[in-house]
């Protein structure tokens, strides 16, 4: 897969994008991941990327033909253009999956001030995605995070594709059992006895309820869908 992000500040991207998983995703030539700066099209001194909104109001908007030219620099056939955007639907660990099922080249779009000119949205943009109903600093930090839950998911980046089927949202809409590791005593605790015990079914069945249970404590929201059908 390649994913390129048009960003103003591409090394917010490269930073984490380049560490641990994902990095060694790349080593591997699993995912290879570009950014572009729109300011590289600018024409003027300053290298101007946005200006006042007609019609006035506070704050600034990024120009439709800058953010197009970093676009189709890197668009191809295949490519699927995401703008990360607080208006965009919810991304989801269902959105991640369906991403990288479905898709070769995400070129990430990155939004910042008071968004994008509505003529960008029109033109080039597939898909409009929201990471949560919050306002972050730059849609370049939105990005990493889309970007990362997806990568994860193509084959061979995580080395045990099952580390992925096993955890929160993987497969149902549940909340993660508790984990223990070693040392087996620690704070004058012990992991639960059905954990040592060898007998894999039993070990199944709690951490099925362990799940039910952390999820109606701490996300009931999550199993309202199943309660209801």
């Amino acid at each position: 897969m390649r994913v390129d992000l048009i960003t103003l500040f591409p090394e917010i991207g490269r930073g984490p994008l380049s560490e641990s998983i994902l990095g060694r995703a790349q080593d591997r030539g699993i995912v290879s991941i570009h950014c572009t700066d729109p300011r590289e099209f600018a024409s003027d001194r300053h290298r101007t990327v946005d200006d006042t909104p007609y019609g006035g109001g506070a704050g600034m908007v990024l120009k439709a033909d800058l953010f197009e030219q970093a676009i189709d620099r890197v668009l191809s056939p295949e490519a699927h253009v995401i703008l990360l955007t607080p208006q965009g639907e919810r991304f989801t660990q269902r959105s991640a999956e369906r991403l990288a099922r479905q898709y070769q080249h995400l070129i990430l779009v990155c939004g910042h001030y008071e968004g994008v000119d509505e003529r960008l949205r029109q033109t080039r943009i597939d898909e409009e995605i929201s990471i949560g109903d919050y306002v972050l600093t730059n849609g370049t930090i939105a990005a990493t995070v889309v970007t990362d839950a997806v990568i994860r998911l193509l084959p061979g980046a995580l080395g045990d594709d099952a580390s992925a089927e096993d955890e929160t949202f993987a497969q149902e809409n549940l909340l993660e059992h508790p984990q223990y590791t070693r040392p087996a005593r620690h704070n004058d605790m012990s992991p639960p006895a059905v954990l040592l015990s060898g007998n894999h079914q039993n070990i199944q069945r709690w951490q099925q309820e362990q799940k039910l249970i952390r999820t109606a404590a701490r996300r009931p929201d999550l199993l309202r869908p199943e309660l209801e059908t």
